[in-house]
């Protein structure tokens, strides 16, 4: 069972080192990252390179839920795949974990405001 890693940045000046970091810290090996906008799933390669890798029993983990998207339709859409091949999903700065109800609801909500922010 992998837990894998998966960084974002909105533009490619901007730094992914802590995101990384905090990753290896949690013990995600591999970790994949890219440096594209957030507000659409489209052109997001290493997002989708860490969907398609992903089997049951691993765990996806990010530092926050805006570093994996920030609309609720594709979040949604998101953890529906990630759930129906069998994965966790948790986030490093938040309590998020999908393998639990508290967790569930949580992403639910912070989802909600990731939408709003800009």
């Amino acid at each position: 069972m992998a837990n894998v890693g998966y960084a974002r940045a909105s533009t490619v000046d901007q730094d992914l080192s802590i995101q990384v970091a905090a990753l290896k810290a949690a013990g995600c090996d591999p970790i994949r990252s890219e440096k594209r906008s957030g507000t659409t799933v489209a052109a997001r390669d290493e997002l989708r390179t860490v969907l398609d890798f992903l089997r049951d029993g691993d765990t996806l983990t990010i530092t926050r839920i805006d570093r994996l998207a920030r609309s609720i339709g594709d979040l949604q859409d998101i953890v529906r795949e990630v759930r129906a091949k069998g994965v966790k999903l948790k986030a490093t700065e938040q309590p998020i974990d999908t393998s639990t109800p508290a967790g569930k609801a949580f992403l639910d909500m912070l989802g909600v405001f990731a939408e709003f922010e800009d």
